[in-house]
């Protein structure tokens, strides 16, 4: 959570673009990894997220935190812009995007090729779950949300939220194990 952020929230609220400015840059790394784990492409990955902040500064007055950070509403517009965007077509994770994106420039040829491997083998696993369950794991796990943060963005009950999660951990292991049988000599 950004520092004095209801302050800040309030001036944007008020039209100070600058106020705005920087409720965007706090929040653009999350959101925008949040919206490529969901899309097929870096470039529509940043499209998506430019019209979510758009969407954001557009209605911006109408926001009110009833208990929960900014960024909970700024996830719950990128989860829409998202489905509005699927309506449209039916992507698929382009591998090399998302692990380009979370390869560390240190890292050694051998190393990432591992991760590369390993990520390959977990979206494509995540593939084969359900919609809310690959959205509920991204949140939990790779965004780091409470059990109520992801619940408000999925338009779940906290509750619902931690079953899906139980859910989906269960059937993304026995995924992975029937691709990890498959894949053995």
């Amino acid at each position: 959570m950004l520092e004095d952020e209801q302050l800040i929230i309030d001036r944007a609220k008020g039209g100070e673009a600058e106020a705005f400015g920087l409720l965007y840059d706090h929040y653009l790394p999350p959101i925008y990894r949040f919206v490529l784990f969901r899309v097929s492409h870096r470039e529509e990955a940043e499209d998506i997220t430019h019209q979510t902040f758009l969407k954001a500064w557009e209605r911006i007055e109408q926001y009110e935190s009833k208990g929960y950070p900014f960024g909970s509403w700024l996830y719950r517009i990128a989860r829409n812009t998202i489905i509005d965007s699927h309506r449209r077509a039916n992507p698929q994770v382009n591998i090399e995007e998302v692990t380009s994106y979370l390869a560390a420039e240190e890292q050694s040829q051998s190393d990432f090729l591992d991760m590369k491997i390993e990520w390959e083998l977990l979206l494509t696993a995540m593939r084969e779950l359900k919609e809310v369950e690959q959205e509920v794991l991204i949140l939990r796990f790779v965004e780091d949300l409470t059990h109520q943060e992801a619940a408000l963005i999925v338009g779940k009950s906290e509750g619902a939220v931690k079953l899906i999660q139980h859910r989906a951990l269960k059937n993304l292991k026995g995924i992975l194990k029937k691709m990890d049988s498959t894949n053995s000599p």
